[in-house]
């Protein structure tokens, strides 16, 4: 049994097969209005194999003058789409937070894609937990401890797990090792979208 660090949880199957595909038909929507982009790399300008979009008030972004949040998507120059009501609803239910996320990064992820390990820390402030919640495709996540190079666990996230990072764990570093091709029939060509939580500013 993999025994995560303190602070990190794995809830599976915390959404059921259709409440993932409602979830799904809101991302859709989202997209729609705020199309998916290719991130870079702020000192190189090496592109992320994961391409991304946002909604709510604030959105994350990345490109050659860093990584940080913003009001606006940085193609369209519009403002992001609302946060849909499932997912308040969701961090009510998992966070342990009062105030309201501000942030849903949505990171789409095909076959070939991977995340190196990272640490979420461009909020303000860093009591809120992160919620991730995985829509499709299983993928391979890694979990560290809050220092580069130490102890790591893997994970295997199907569609409908949640991973909350908080408390303790709320800095851990984590990345996504693989993706598993065909292991979910939500997407209709397949790959695996990755929705994240955040609280940006101090509540």
């Amino acid at each position: 049994m993999n025994v995560l660090p303190k602070g990190v949880r794995h809830v599976p199957s915390c959404l059921d097969p259709a409440a993932q595909k409602a979830l799904l038909e809101d991302i859709r929507a989202v997209v729609a209005e705020a199309p998916l982009f290719q991130p870079v790399m702020p000192r190189t300008g090496k592109p992320l194999s994961v391409r991304m979009t946002n909604c709510g008030s604030l959105g994350w972004v990345a490109d050659r003058n860093g990584y940080r949040y913003q009001p606006t998507h940085p193609v369209t120059g519009k403002s992001w789409p609302a946060m849909p009501e499932r997912l308040f609803s969701l961090w009510d239910e998992i966070a342990g937070h009062d105030a309201p996320p501000e942030a849903c990064l949505v990171n789409f992820y095909d076959e070939t894609a991977k995340m190196g390990m990272h640490q979420d820390k461009d909020e303000a402030d860093f009591a809120a937990p992160v919620v991730s919640i995985s829509l499709g495709d299983d993928c391979r996540f890694r979990v560290g401890e809050t220092t580069r190079g130490g102890r790591t666990t893997s994970l295997r996230l199907a569609s409908g797990d949640v991973v909350v990072l908080g408390g303790e764990g709320r800095l851990a570093y984590h990345g996504v090792d693989r993706i598993y091709p065909a292991t979910s029939a939500l997407l209709k060509n397949g790959g695996r979208l990755n929705l994240t939580l955040r609280r940006v500013t101090k509540a």
